[in-house]
């Protein structure tokens, strides 16, 4: 290329870029004050622009500057930049269009989707659509970009490609017969296209009339064809320069030719650049010295073979520290770290970057494409009063208002289902024209009164009749009708599935209501801060979109509301630490500093994965003329060699991610094969320990406690002096359930939105035998299966009896009903009278004093010998008979000890004849009798029982007695309320632990 060959430099990935363009720049303009503010600079991003901003003031240690344009070849803008009506050719006028609001184009390629999926009979949801239609705008994108042309797709021959291929390429008609048309009738183009048109307009403008102005295109690869050819016109300007990142000017003829061919590597995009240009790489020269810290040359070169093209990894085995340089002394710096998980690699992370700090002046940055491993770091930063912002930005759908607006989306699609109910009302922006305080205090007595356990029925209506059924105070039912109130509109339009406009406003509407305060509107806390305003903006430009988007269902609007987030972020303005930086490689690989920290090195990750899409296979993508997916990892492969290349470098990785094996990034696979070849691997990882450590050690109390079992010994005048049989059974099997519920009158919550459990089968059906036996003590009815199915739908009807219990349980019940009626038309001939729920107690003497000793029998049947017969029913497991004997299942024998002594009201006196237990599940075996064994008399085991009970109120009425947690583990409860309280886990899995006390 004629005269170009003077106007190409590179700067050495060891240096900082924009710091040595900045300096060279200076020193070429520095004589002129007026000379620098004429030139013109592009570079590839906006945030690279910034970068060079930051890096002139430093260069000119703070002093004023009239500083160049400064124009991002990403996002040119031609109202404030480069293009005007003047210089252009004709038809150039096109590029001004303005383009399609991202929103704008999404729903309408929705809509084309849901008319092509309704014709055909299979069309997807709106929110799959959306989806959907993002997918196909990121197609146009790339064809945009590459300068395509769409109707070629139908050139690519579909009967050479598999079934699914085939109706792939009818699906994408939608963008060659609709899309075009549509387009052209908003009067827009596609943002791509506009930016491909303003490039190739700027360089027939420049081509056609040059500037007489100095113009620099630094730091691009050229990756977009009209990229390149922009830098192809600036590099043959009378004033034009090109300065490339990182170009390997050492590589044998041979392999630069394989590299050529090679999209994964990173001089790949270089290599394309340089052949388009027409220019031999010795003909681009190193950018002038500039007093910066000089590049590792050695370090160079390790990185230089470590990503060297398959065709030159032979020389690895040849590979030598004297004919090499001094590898070894280049990797002085360099430290590599495989972390256990992403939390530990975040709190080493974290670590180093807060160690930097203490370097006067120092500055250091994570670099990582993994947004997940940005956020944690930033978390773990905090810790030490630490703000560093994600450059990338984070998602505006996980920011406080975008959460708030798609929780209380959820908690009017989902009819008010308790957890997104109370996920949207518990939000820091709920306060509902209240003050925050108060409106938590109602929703938590909301959450008490009738969330908690199996959840309501559907909507306001299911609220209002459990709060009926649960007795709630007015003052909860009246705030509640505020809510409905003021969330009715919104109800009203999701369960009619308007169009999606109709739906945002009264989404809109609803959300400021309940946001209000007694002090400030809803729409000034909803929309208030950075996120607040970019929240403002997407709705916004989605409200001008939404005349184009299809009828929703309500109950798809939340996802729908989700897609349409996707991929909106918030970048903070304001406030990050001035020396701590978190960035991405793109963002990175124009700057450095004192520090790197390259984290997330696994494959897939870094580099990302080469999908080819869902639309083009990587045969079709080449035919069509779209890059190989590979070309990415290239680009990814020059981020990382620039960064590789920094003073001092730290990579990271996590050796598993939720507990799947990871794989090492290729980079670090080849390193490693380098390193050995060179007889050097563990050079890497020899300070790797202490930061690993210290990442452990971090949160770890400073003195290791040892846990022990919790032995409670309150004073005797708190414990208890009274207890059920039934609670006698959980005090011998676990003393610090007695403990936490009769002690320090702990009282358990149900947990939220349970499902319906054995305990409410079990309450449901001991208060309908209750009533039947109550009803019929003597005689039963004609048909006594009628009478109880009778009495048992009052009961699982009535407002407290949650829709999924009475869904669940009721046909159990049905079958329940049909064995006992049977069973008991066999024992009612030989019975004078049945009683139930009877309340029995006995007093019994005891070291500090009168022990109450209180009982409800389920059931107790006078025989006609005068005798008696106590029963009790059971929905779950019944007791084995070892553990009546061993007085772990005391209840039976101790409810006849209360009859024998007369205890139980009501019941006339006698001999205790027989024990039974009877199952009353409902199941395939709906009913069982199980008495236990008359080998012992009824009145021994009563004995036997109470006896028993006095040895445990006698040892418990001594102080010294601790209320142990399982102090039996083999005969603990199958269940207790308290046992996280006890802490069982933490001391029977330490050292020496074995659950005992």
């Amino acid at each position: 290329m004629s005269g170009a060959v003077s106007k190409l430099y590179t700067i050495p990935p060891g240096a900082s870029f924009v710091d040595a363009l900045a300096r060279g720049l200076l020193r070429r303009f520095g004589d002129d004050p007026l000379a620098l503010s004429r030139a013109t600079v592009l570079l590839p991003t906006r945030r690279a622009c910034r970068a060079l901003q930051e890096a002139f003031l430093r260069a000119s240690n703070g002093r004023a500057l009239l500083l160049p344009r400064l124009l991002p070849l990403g996002d040119l803008d031609a109202e404030e930049l480069l293009l005007s009506g003047e210089g252009l050719g004709a038809g150039d006028d096109l590029t001004l269009l303005p383009p399609i609001p991202a929103l704008k184009r999404q729903l309408l390629l929705a809509q084309l989707i849901l008319h092509w999926g309704k014709v055909r009979g299979q069309a997807p949801n709106e929110d799959q659509a959306v989806r959907l239609a993002g997918e196909l705008a990121r197609l146009l994108d790339q064809v945009e970009t590459e300068g395509l042309d769409l109707n070629r797709l139908h050139e690519l021959v579909p009967e050479d490609y598999a079934a699914h291929w085939q109706k792939t390429l009818k699906f994408l008609a939608i963008l060659t017969e609709h899309w075009p048309g549509i387009q052209a009738g908003e009067g827009c183009i596609g943002p791509a296209e506009r930016r491909r048109l303003l490039l190739e307009a700027q360089a027939r403008a420049w081509r056609g009339k040059p500037p007489e102005e100095p113009v620099i295109a630094a730091g691009s690869t050229g990756s977009i064809p009209a990229t390149a050819e922009l830098i192809s016109v600036v590099a043959g300007l009378p004033q034009g320069m090109v300065v490339l990142p990182g170009l390997d000017r050492n590589a044998d003829e041979t392999t630069w030719a394989a590299i050529r061919d090679d999209p994964c590597h990173p001089q790949h995009g270089l290599a394309l650049l340089l052949a388009r240009l027409d220019v031999a790489r010795d003909a681009v020269q190193p950018w002038p010295d500039v007093g910066l810290p000089a590049s590792d040359p050695a370090r160079a070169r390790l990185i230089g073979q470590t990503l060297a093209p398959a065709i030159a990894t032979a020389a690895w085995r040849s590979l030598s520290e004297t004919e090499d340089g001094d590898f070894a002394c280049a990797l002085e710096g360099v430290t590599r770290i495989d972390c256990p998980g992403p939390g530990e690699e975040a709190r080493v992370i974290a670590l180093l970057l807060r160690r930097a700090l203490d370097e006067e002046g120092a500055r250091a940055a994570l670099v990582t494409p993994d947004r997940d491993l940005a956020r944690r770091v930033a978390a773990e930063l905090r810790r030490w009063g630490l703000q560093v912002d994600d450059s990338a930005g984070s998602p505006l759908g996980d920011s406080p208002p975008g959460a708030f607006l798609r929780l209380t989306a959820e908690l009017a699609a989902g009819g008010l289902a308790p957890l997104a109910l109370l996920a949207a009302l518990k939000h820091p922006l709920a306060a509902g024209g209240q003050s925050p305080g108060a409106f938590r205090a109602r929703v938590r007595a909301l959450e008490v009164a009738v969330l908690r356990g199996p959840r309501p029925a559907a909507g306001f209506p299911g609220l209002k009749r459990a709060l009926r059924g649960a007795k709630a105070p007015k003052e909860l039912r009246d705030w509640l009708a505020a809510l409905e109130k003021s969330a009715k509109p919104f109800l009203s339009v999701l369960r009619r599935g308007k169009r999606l406009g109709q739906i945002l406003d009264a989404h809109i509407a609803f959300a400021e209501a309940l946001a209000a305060t007694r002090e400030d509107s809803g729409a000034a806390r909803l929309w208030a801060g950075e996120a607040g305003s970019v929240l403002a903006e997407v709705i916004a430009e989605l409200r001008d979109a939404a005349q184009d988007a299809p009828a929703v269902k309500g109950v798809r609007y939340p996802a729908l509301l989700t897609s349409l987030l996707a991929g909106q972020v918030v970048r903070p303005r304001y406030g990050s630490h001035p020396r701590l930086a978190i960035w991405g490689p793109l963002e990175a690989r124009l700057q450095q500093v004192d520090l790197l920290v390259l984290g997330g090195l696994n494959e897939g990750t870094w580099p990302a994965e080469t999908d080819p899409g869902p639309w083009l296979s990587r045969p079709m993508r080449r035919d069509f003329g779209l890059p190989s997916p590979e070309r990415r990892i290239g680009l990814a492969a020059h981020d990382f060699a620039q960064a590789f290349s920094a003073p001092r470098v730290c990579l990271t990785r996590a050796t598993r991610v939720e507990g799947t094996p990871t794989v090492p990034s290729r980079w670090l696979l080849r390193l490693d094969a380098v390193l050995s070849a060179l007889e050097i691997k563990d050079s890497l990882t020899l300070d790797a320990q202490p930061w690993l450590d210290w990442a452990e050690l971090i949160d770890r109390p400073a003195q290791p406690i040892q846990a022990a079992p919790p032995a409670p010994t309150p004073p005797l005048k708190a414990r208890p002096r009274g207890l059920s049989v039934t609670r006698i059974e959980t005090w011998m099997r676990d003393p610090y359930d007695i403990y936490a519920r009769h002690i320090l009158r702990l009282k358990p919550f149900d947990a939220l939105d349970a499902d319906p459990g054995a305990a409410e089968l079990g309450t449901l059906v001991h208060k309908a035998l209750e009533k039947f036996v109550r009803r019929f003590p003597e005689a039963l009815p004609d048909d006594p299966e009628a009478a109880l199915v009778e009495i048992g739908w009052e009961l699982f009807s009535r407002d407290e009896v949650r829709p999924g219990v009475r869904a669940l349980w009721w046909p159990r019940f049905r079958r329940l009903a049909a064995w006992f009626a049977r069973t008991e038309g066999e024992q009612r001939a030989g019975l004078a009278r049945s009683y139930s729920e009877v309340s029995g107690e006995l007093r019994l003497d005891a070291p500090g004093g009168p022990f109450d000793l209180t009982a409800k029998a389920d059931r107790i049947d006078v025989l006609n010998d005068g005798s008696l017969a106590i029963l009790d029913y059971k929905t779950g497991t019944l007791p084995t008979l070892k553990e009546v004997d061993l007085g772990f299942a005391p209840q039976l024998p101790l409810e006849a000890a209360i009859a024998l002594a007369g205890g139980f009201k009501g019941v006339p006196p006698g001999p205790v004849a027989r024990l039974e237990y009877w199952r009353v599940s409902g199941g395939v075996d709906p009913g069982k009798v199980k008495p236990l064994k008359k080998d012992r008399d009824p009145g021994e085991r009563a004995e036997e029982a109470l006896e028993g009970l006095g040895h445990l109120i006698a040892r418990f009425d001594r102080l010294e007695t601790p209320y142990h947690a399982m102090p039996r583990p083999e005969w603990a409860g199958r269940y207790s309320d308290y046992r996280h309280l006890a802490r069982i886990k933490e001391w029977t899995t330490g050292p020496g632990g074995d659950g005992e006390s």
